[in-house]
This record gives C-alpha cells, structure tokens and sequence, in this order.
C-alpha cells in the first residue's frame, strides 16, 4: 500500500500471476479538517486514519488472493462493509490495547511489592511492554504467511528510499536500497514506547485501576507526540547525525518487521507506487480504479 498527499494505491500479486493495483482519492472530512492541521491532535487523526486504510487495503488483498487462477477480472468490486470494517477494527485495537497495555501493568501489580521507586517501576512496565512487543513481532515473523507479509513491507521501504535518491524505479535499481525506512511504522512503534516511558513516570504509581486507565486514556496524546517527533526528525534524519542516532533504536527494530524482498515483490511496491506518483505530479486525485499490469516473473 503507497499513500501520497491526495490519494492511495494498493497493488497485490493475484494467483494467476499478475499484479492488480486499485488507486483511488482520499476523500473525507479528515483530509480537509483544519483539525488535521493542529500538532498533536492531527497525529492521533492520521493514525487512526492510516489503521482504517490499512485494514480495507488488508481485505482488498484478501479479496485478490481468494481469486480462482483462471480469473483475468481486471477489477475488484469486493470490499469490506462498513460494519465488519469497524468491528475488525475495534477487536484488533482492543487486542492490542489489552495485551500491551493492560497485561504490563497487571503484571506490575505484583511486581510493584519489590520496587521502591516510581520512576524503577515505571521503567520495569516498559521492559516488560517493549519485551512482550518485540518477542510478538519476532515469533510470527516465524510463520511463512508472515515472513513473505514482512517481505512485501521491506519491498515498500526499498522503493520509498529509491524514489527519494532520485534513482530508477526498475526491480533490479530498486533493490540496491536498504531495507530501513526512518518514517516507518515500526520505528513509529518504538518512539511511543520511549515517549510514553517519560509521560508515565510523571504520573508516578497511581492504584491500578487508575493506572490502566491512564495507559489506555493517555494514547492519543503520546501518539500525538511521537508523530510530530516522527515529522520533525524525519526532514532532518539525511543531514543531522543526532538525529540519526535518535532514530537508530527503531530502524533496527525494522529489522524483526521487514525481510528481503525478491524482485517480483518489488515490482508489485513499484506498482503500488506509480499511480501515486503520476497523480501527485499531475496534482490531481486519480479518479477510483482497478487495472491490471504483468508480474515480472520471480
């Protein structure tokens, strides 16, 4: 999936072979809102944003791969309804908010009897959130499904860093780029941790209750903070070298989360891209569509 300013692209490799790439605008109170444009609130919108775009770009994948072989269809009128849409949305972020949110500072509970001082308890909660997250990503990352999931993410990551070296977007030219992206989810991910870290030691060691309350309740606002850290370093992460260290810890992180892509998995993130890229040239939003391209073999 490749997002520009106005318009989103998904490309995905169909069973017979070849790839189908849906671009359509983005449309929507949330991309014209002056909301989106106040620091800290516009962090917490864009998230929650990209969670609905990935999860419709998820079922549009769903949808090509449960394709017969023999379908040459060049469109793709399956989608998911708004309500299964907002449920699958719903259970995956409260999954996450439980296992990672709630599961520390349970566990916290006890181990608080050992601890003395808030700022060691509040580092504790952190190791165990950050170890629980990190050994999440690297067991599934064991599973082939998955494996070949974070194969497509590191041929996304390579074809962003060829288009900003200015260099050609073939297979072969983008596969000489790196697999780390400073802008990327997962480095996103670790910067949430870090920050939370430092906003929930100024709390101290509430009782329980109120504890998981703040974790959950204080989300939007730690995310807001990490975003526009994200934004700010991110225009200064090719000149400035502390800057790059600042962002070290998630670009090795990307590692659990992104794997070597062949060249077929890049032409599909090529693919994905090209769209954006005439679009935002042309300064137009591409009208909604689905075409179908040849799959270099691989």
């Amino acid at each position: 999936m490749m997002r520009g300013r106005r318009n989103i692209a998904v490309a995905c490799r169909a069973p017979n072979g070849q790839t189908i790439v849906h671009c359509e605008p983005l449309v929507g109170a949330i991309y014209t809102s002056r909301l989106t444009r106040i620091p800290l609130l516009r962090g917490a919108l864009m998230i929650w944003d990209t969670l609905a775009l990935g999860v419709r770009a998820l079922m549009f994948a769903a949808d090509i791969a449960a394709r017969d072989p023999d379908d040459t269809a060049t469109t793709s009128e399956g989608g998911l309804p708004k309500v299964a849409m907002w449920t699958t949305m719903i259970v995956a972020v409260g999954g996450a908010l439980g296992l990672f949110f709630v599961v520390p500072v349970l566990a916290m509970g006890w181990l608080d009897q050992f601890i003395a001082s808030d700022i060691v308890s509040n580092l504790v909660e952190k190791v165990i959130r950050l170890g629980m997250i990190l050994g999440y990503m690297a067991l599934i990352g064991q599973m082939d499904e998955i494996r070949r999931v974070f194969q497509y993410h590191g041929a996304e990551h390579k074809t962003i860093n060829a288009y900003e070296a200015g260099a050609p977007l073939t297979p072969e030219s983008v596969k000489r780029f790196p697999l780390e992206h400073p802008r990327c989810g997962t480095t996103f991910l670790i910067i949430v941790v870090i920050i939370s870290f430092v906003v929930f030691s100024l709390l101290g060691r509430p009782a329980i209750e109120l504890r998981i309350a703040s974790r959950i309740l204080l989300i939007p606002l730690i995310a807001g903070i990490a975003y526009e850290f994200i934004r700010w370093a991110g225009a200064r992460y090719a000149t400035n070298a502390a800057i790059r260290a600042l962002m070290a810890p998630g670009l090795i992180v990307q590692r659990l989360t992104t794997r070597e892509p062949d060249l077929a998995q890049i032409a599909v993130a090529i693919a994905a891209l090209s769209p954006i890229l005439e679009a935002e040239e042309n300064r137009a939003p591409v009208e909604a569509n689905a075409r179908l391209e040849p799959l270099p073999a691989g």
